[in-house]
């Protein structure tokens, strides 16, 4: 395959990325607005760290169901930390997750926020395998630049 082929399999899959609502348009762009010459891997990177974070909350937030009883204020604690550093690369459908493991927090559900943090750790794995592809085909079609 060219590299004008790959190039486009790369807009084509950006595009799908924000159409299924994987990520935030406004947010994914201005991380890839950020790259250069000088730090030419830059959302990548971000998005790494964004997983190396993650798995330390997790960590917490599966401790913290274990305990009884279970803290729903350490909780929302971690998972006000986690929504933050996922709003740094505009994971959409892991917000909405997000968004239901707080409402069942303050409802004071422990199975309900059971439930959602499987479902938001779902989102979580279906972004990472998504983003590996579209990182991979970009350093194919060499695209380390801003396209």
């Amino acid at each position: 395959m060219d590299r004008n082929q790959l190039q486009r399999q790369v807009a084509l899959m950006r595009s799908s990325l924000i159409e299924q609502g994987y990520v935030d348009e406004q947010q994914f762009l201005q991380l890839e607005d950020l790259q250069d010459d000088a730090n030419p891997n830059f959302v990548e990177e971000i998005v790494t760290l964004f997983y190396k974070d993650s798995a330390r909350l997790f960590h917490n937030i599966e401790q913290a169901l274990k305990r009884r009883p279970i803290d729903f204020a350490k909780l929302d604690n971690y998972m006000h930390q986690f929504r933050g550093s996922n709003s740094s690369i505009g994971a959409m459908k892991v917000k909405l997750e997000c968004n239901q493991f707080k409402e069942f927090c303050l409802a004071g559900n422990a199975e309900g926020c059971t439930r959602a943090f499987q479902k938001m750790k779902q989102e979580h794995e279906t972004l990472r395998m998504q983003l590996e592809t579209y990182f991979k085909l970009r350093r194919q079609a060499g695209l380390a630049l801003t396209v």
